[in-house]
């Protein structure tokens, strides 16, 4: 009878479509059963350490890769916490992100990231896709939601945590501070230093945008000059060009104004470099105030006064108060209100 030569080892076995390494591929390799792979990859101190590194030698070799959603379905708790932002080219909330994904990676867990464009149809879209993978947890721009977002965040039972604005409503989590009291206080600054006809200039208008607005309405109407009140507000993106227009607009059509309030640095900061395009004294004829002291306001020429808000802080402790919802822990102050401060410099 003719020798036969046997035929090549099969390579491991694929159990999923795409041609995956699962947790059986391993168990196969290293010669374990699926559920001790899945021990010994977790840590777990019942697997011996030479059974860990039997496994993990297997799982390097076939390169596997943990599945995040198989594993919140066995467990029915996930790795994962949802955040989600209006905008990733505003500075403001990457330095908010930023502070929340180190805080929770230190407690074990990984950000999805959404971004919603300060739109109600896409936060409610990207809410939905999140909350089918079952996030442990959601962190969320803001307490303006649709009725829908809403819904759905409440019928998750998913723990969440909002920021940058407080949320005093029963059983609501938050981390931020007072946009109205912000917009007074900058305001009543700008009032304080002698100036008597403030305009407020706005753009994008979201509800943080509005809540500075009515802070600086009662800075107004509190120093007697209700009658003085003048906006001038666009829903366009903020931006530094739009500033510089948004300016010359204020002069034109409100010739007496002597100071203005931004409400955002990036369109003051457009604003100083127009004037000083047009020869327009600042503070001397207008003063220029902004808000959030974006990088390189204290660079400007002059430098540009604003209000400090303390996004780094908010993003740390928001992931630190949702890791503790997470983990069934109390939470001392459900609305945690960090303040900010009103920095003066040259050009009010």
């Amino acid at each position: 009878m003719p020798h036969r030569t046997p035929p090549p080892a099969a390579p491991a076995r694929r159990t999923r479509a795409t041609g995956r390494v699962t947790l059986a591929d391993v168990a196969a390799a290293a010669g374990v059963s699926p559920i001790t792979v899945s021990r010994a990859l977790r840590g777990e101190r019942a697997v011996g350490h030479e059974l860990v590194e039997r496994v993990q030698a297997a799982a390097a070799e076939l390169g596997y890769v943990p599945d995040p959603a198989a594993r919140a379905l066995a467990s029915s708790r996930s790795s994962h916490v949802a955040v989600l932002i209006p905008k990733l080219s505003n500075t403001l909330f990457v330095e908010l992100l930023d502070a929340a994904q180190t805080t929770l990676v230190a407690g074990g867990f990984q950000a999805l990231i959404g971004v919603t464009h300060y739109d109600a149809g896409e936060e409610e879209a990207v809410l939905r896709s999140f909350l089918a993978h079952r996030p442990a947890g959601l962190i969320v721009t803001g307490r303006d939601h649709s009725a829908a977002a809403t819904k759905l965040i409440e019928a998750s039972g998913v723990p969440c945590v909002h920021v940058m604005e407080l949320d005093t409503e029963p059983g609501c989590y938050s981390v931020g501070f007072s946009q109205r009291e912000a917009g007074r206080a900058i305001t009543q600054h700008l009032l304080d230093s002698g100036r008597k006809h403030v305009a407020y200039v706005a753009a994008q208008l979201d509800p943080r945008t509005l809540e500075r607005g009515e802070g600086y309405v009662q800075a107004m109407q509190q120093a007697g000059f209700g009658e003085r009140v003048f906006k001038l507000q666009t829903p366009e993106p903020s931006s530094m060009a739009l500033g510089g227009q948004m300016l010359e607009r204020v002069l034109k059509e409100a010739p007496d104004t002597d100071a203005i309030f931004f409400c955002n640095d990036d369109l003051a900061q457009g604003a100083l470099l127009a004037a000083l395009r047009l020869g327009v004294a600042v503070p001397q004829r207008v003063a220029v105030a902004g808000f959030n002291n974006l990088p390189g306001s204290d660079q400007m020429l002059p430098s540009l006064t604003t209000v400090a808000t303390p996004r780094r802080e908010i993003g740390e402790q928001a992931a630190q108060m949702l890791i503790k919802l997470i983990r069934g822990l109390p939470v001392e102050t459900p609305n945690l209100d960090l303040g900010f401060q009103v920095l003066k410099r040259a050009s009010a």
